[in-house]
């Protein structure tokens, strides 16, 4: 068989080349990135993974290799040997480190033709996400994307290296194993040899993990696939990976203190920034308070703040109505913001109600006077409570939502995010991380009655909440914690339940019998009666995480080959129908009607 490349070797990377190496003979290879003709002088930049190289074809250095160069076209992938010269004086480009210098190349060969690109391989590009997830494999030539999935190679060394040193073995866990409820679809793979079976992937390795610590390894980890059959959006993938950890004999603040300084280590060798740490906490019923959202975003301020004993008795029939009825009212201080038109405010009424809320109250604060349709309505007692509570001054705009306390919540949770944003109070380049800690242990899924574990029911409840599990299972809280950066969670774990008899409470406290959970968890429930030890972890989301070093909005910037938001595979046409003999194979039919 030919060697296309003979006796050609590459010396040198694309970004390699400066002022010291003139006079060097070296070879390169890579893609043809820009290619211009002046005056008979063939100019190429030619690109790989590192970067980018001048290399020129002149006629009056080899006219054959000139002749061979006319041919050339954009994502030709070439080798070319040649000599390292400066650059002509004044032909300098200091935007590349190889812009001193271009090699004149002696010697061409042309490894590849190729069609011209659907689009441009350069960053900046005008072209829809699905023409760049269809051609991925040219999407992903382009600059940013290299550096985005470089990045994440790094990132998951540093990550590698840390944990390893601190005496934590990776542990692979299976990827097919047994369908267990862990709040979302499973995705379901049938077997062959067992008619009728199903394995599923796992939604994370949460029982193989405990299992572990149980086994006795006391330290492991994972950067690990995980699979979810849910709704999605910019920030999730039914595939998607995460950096799973366990260890055993220790307490929230050892996980903590791990996790920390995973994050100081990364962000200091990604970004040069130097986190501070201990990160600051506030337990889940803190967050709700202060930011309405249980990972809010800390980079800016507009806190919310409750007035429902303020406006219980006032004359404004929509507020103490709601009061009355066990719901609450809060309020949102936007300082400065009194300029915000009529028209600005009715967007912003019609983006709460994305949230359920029935509407947004207001009040511009003017040097004399409340402006508003409810200002009226209130005492100057209350006016006095209001601004005191709020911390009001002329020239504010202040606004309320009166509802069930979720709402009110989520539509001023979010629209404090959504106004932060819209009034440039995010400085860039900002990173600040919070631990939201004491999440409920359950929460109440009102189509169903009955209750659901808000983490997993594996969480350990908080040691002098036992008693609330029967008297008030929604009061408990539990020893779960959240990782927050920048309004985004990425990472959650919490203290598992190492003893049986606790363990088969939280499944009662479920609704779930004997019969049903030992179905699911009986070798969960088998392991812990042999000795398990103490013992704790957390997840973190190694897509979002990268994402944000990258400075992206989607995590589908930086995963090679993602799924669109309906879960398909544009490239490879992901997933298809399969072939009858292989339905017959599993002894499955399909109903496409």
């Amino acid at each position: 068989m030919l060697d296309i490349l003979s006796d050609m070797r590459k010396t040198d990377h694309c970004n390699a080349l400066t002022i010291v190496d003139i006079g060097k003979e070296v070879v390169l290879m890579g893609w043809v990135q820009r290619r211009r003709d002046h005056g008979g002088v063939i100019f190429i930049d030619l690109r790989d993974r590192e970067g980018i190289t001048q290399v020129v074809f002149n006629p009056e250095i080899s006219k054959t290799v000139h002749e061979k160069a006319h041919v050339i076209r954009s994502e030709y992938v070439l080798g070319v040997k040649g000599k390292v010269c400066k650059r002509p004086d004044g032909m300098s480009n200091s935007n590349l480190k190889t812009g001193e210098i271009e090699v004149i190349v002696t010697e061409l060969k042309i490894l590849n033709t190729s069609q011209t690109p659907p689009f441009p391989i350069e960053d900046n590009i005008d072209v829809s996400e699905n023409a760049r997830l269809q051609n991925r494999h040219l999407d992903l030539r382009r600059p940013n994307m290299q550096k985005n999935i470089i990045l994440r190679h790094k990132t998951g060394r540093i990550i590698r290296e840390y944990l390893n040193n601190l005496g934590f073995f990776d542990i692979e866990t299976p990827f097919l194993t047994r369908s267990t409820p862990e709040g979302a679809r499973d995705y379901l793979v049938p077997s062959r040899v067992n008619t009728g079976h199903f394995y599923a992937l796992p939604q994370s390795p949460q029982l193989f993990k405990q299992l572990l610590m149980i086994s006795g390894f006391e330290r492991y980890y994972q950067i690990v696939k995980c699979f979810r059959d849910e709704d999605l959006r910019a920030d999730r993938q039914p595939e998607f990976t995460q950096i799973d950890m366990e260890m055993s004999f220790i307490r929230e603040d050892d996980i903590i203190c791990v996790a920390e300084g995973m994050m100081k280590k990364v962000f200091q060798e990604i970004l040069d920034m130097n986190m501070v740490t201990p990160f600051p906490r506030l337990t889940y019923d803190e967050a709700m308070s202060r930011y309405g959202l249980d990972k809010p975003d800390i980079r800016f301020g507009l806190e919310l703040r409750e007035v429902s004993d303020i406006v219980a008795g006032s004359n404004f029939q929509v507020f103490s109505s709601v009061v009355k009825k066990g719901g609450i009212v809060k309020g949102l201080n936007a300082k400065g913001c009194i300029d915000l038109s009529r028209k600005e405010i009715d967007d912003l009424t019609a983006f709460v109600a994305i949230y359920k809320a029935k509407g947004l109250a207001w009040i511009k604060i003017k040097e004399n006077e409340w402006q508003s349709p409810i200002a009226k309505f209130f005492t100057e007692q209350e006016k006095d409570a209001l601004t005191k509570r709020l911390d009001i001054a002329p020239g504010d705009l202040v606004f309320f939502v009166a509802d069930k306390a979720k709402v009110v919540n989520d539509s001023l949770g979010n629209l404090r995010n959504h106004l932060g944003k819209k009034l440039g109070l995010i400085k860039d380049n900002t990173f600040k991380f919070l631990w939201v800690t004491h999440f409920p242990l359950f929460e109440y899924n009102e189509d169903e009655k009955r209750y659901e574990a808000l983490h997993h029911p594996f969480t350990s409840p908080l040691e002098d909440h036992y008693d609330l599990l029967k008297q008030n299972p929604l009061a408990v809280r539990s020893r779960a914690y959240d990782l927050v950066l920048n309004g985004f969670e990425i990472g959650g774990g919490s203290i598992r339940i190492h003893q049986k008899p606790l363990q088969e409470k939280i499944f009662e406290a479920l609704g779930m019998d004997t019969k049903s959970y030992e179905d699911k968890f009986g070798f969960l429930l088998s392991a812990l009666d042999y000795g398990a030890p103490p013992h704790g972890g957390m997840a973190l989301g190694f897509d979002r995480l990268v994402m944000l070093l990258c400075g992206e909005t989607s995590i589908r910037e930086v995963i090679a080959f993602p799924k669109t938001q309906k879960a398909a595979c544009l490239l490879t046409q992901a997933p298809s129908i399969p072939t009858n003999a292989q339905l017959n194979e599993l002894s499955l039919k399909v109903d496409l009607s």
